[in-house]
């Protein structure tokens, strides 16, 4: 099975790009999708900035948008070169490629201990905290099995399948992907757990900024995350509402393989994935089940990736017209509160697509649209 390290591909930042990069998703209402908007259309992230606060006050934003400072920016970067943890931009060639693939991808993870993890084939494993012995011994070795066969084990350093999946796999190679900072693991009881990973073969990665404590909302992104890195993901103990389900709800969503362990109907902690296997998610008794179904897609050049492509060099760049106050109610009228795809507000309304989209950024960035997946869009109601 090749290694995607072998295959490396990819443009690096400058230091100054990459400055300029965590300043503009660290601002407020840039998220990865915005971020990779702005810039296709200003072209460097220097050049988005600089446009942001007349973007937010063409979209009707009520007070100044907050931009985060070149001093905050440099601090940051410096606590993560104490730290031991590096940014690697989307499109440089640490980045993980599979990750690097969907959309909403993050502009930049925090990533601490051994790149090479992040460009190696991955499988996620994830399930239950209260899970059973006999749950966390097969999700071992499950995890052990794809070790031995070259995978990198993704998961989210929770506590129960998680835990064993990363415990299984520290000589071979495993990811943790964190909802909080790098330097903010949760839960507690697993510092030493994410120091082994650090420290031996494995990565520890977050999208969020140093000192981020989670929250009940960031957990989803880090289930994002896994769904994201992994070639598949296996569910191995799972409750009907548990954030597992929602990192198989996005890997059937990005294109991955789902699978999922059978368990007793009187088990609660099984409800979840036998409900998967009606959907029809593989059924998993053994290792095989996954290696067998992962091995024809773990090849480098099957992915193809979404880049965001900015000059080597910062340069000058041509801003498009911004929208007239008629297209810009137009296309507002055209907008409501439930997510309307992208493409049919540019059918409706006759405008160009340019225009629709630099009149959705100004929107986004007042705080006043919210982005769903599948490029759908939908108004913010105010309070």
């Amino acid at each position: 099975m090749p290694a995607y390290g072998a295959e490396r591909k990819g443009t690096a930042l400058t230091d100054r790009q990459r400055l300029a990069w965590l300043r503009l998703i660290r601002s407020d209402n840039v998220g990865p999708v915005t971020f990779r908007h702005l810039i296709n259309h200003f072209g460097t992230a220097q050049a988005a900035i600089e446009a942001l606060p007349e973007l937010s006050r063409r979209g009707g934003s009520p007070r100044p948008i907050r931009i985060a400072s070149l001093s905050e920016a440099e601090r940051e970067m410096e606590t993560a070169a104490r730290a031991g943890a590096r940014f690697i931009g989307l499109g440089e060639p640490d980045y993980p490629p599979a990750l690097r693939q969907i959309d909403g991808a993050p502009p930049l993870l925090a990533a601490k201990g051994r790149l090479d993890a992040a460009t190696t084939p991955s499988l996620g494993i994830v399930g239950a905290r209260n899970a059973s012995a006999n749950g966390m011994k097969f999700a071992a070795m499950i995890a052990r099995e794809a070790g031995r066969a070259g995978y990198v084990v993704t998961s989210g350093l929770a506590r129960g399948i998680d835990t064993a999946a990363h415990r299984a796999t520290l000589a071979t190679g495993t990811i943790a992907a964190m909802a909080g900072g790098l330097d903010k693991p949760y839960p507690p009881e697993n510092i030493g757990l994410l120091d082994e990973i650090t420290e031996g073969q494995g990565l520890a990665i977050s999208e969020m900024p140093f000192g981020w404590e989670p929250r009940a909302r960031d957990f989803p992104r880090r289930n994002r995350l896994i769904a994201g890195i992994a070639l598949g993901v296996v569910v191995v103990e799972a409750a009907v509402r548990s954030g597992s389900l929602i990192t198989a709800r996005l890997a059937a969503d990005f294109g991955r393989l789902v699978f999922a362990t059978p368990g007793s109907p009187f088990d609660p902690r099984s409800e979840g994935t036998n409900n998967l296997l009606k959907q029809g998610a593989t059924v998993t008794t053994a290792a095989s089940d996954v290696l067998d179904a992962l091995a024809p897609l773990s090849r480098f050049d099957l992915f193809s990736p979404h880049e965001i492509d900015e000059p080597p060099r910062e340069q000058a760049e041509t801003r498009p017209d911004a929208p007239s106050d008629r297209d810009r109610a137009t296309l507002i009228e055209a907008l409501s509160f439930s997510p309307t795809d992208v493409d049919d507000i540019v059918r409706h309304t006759g405008l160009s697509a340019a225009a629709v989209h630099l009149a959705l950024l100004e929107l986004d960035l007042a705080g006043r649209l919210q982005r769903h997946s599948g490029g759908r869009v939908s108004l913010v109601e105010r309070t």
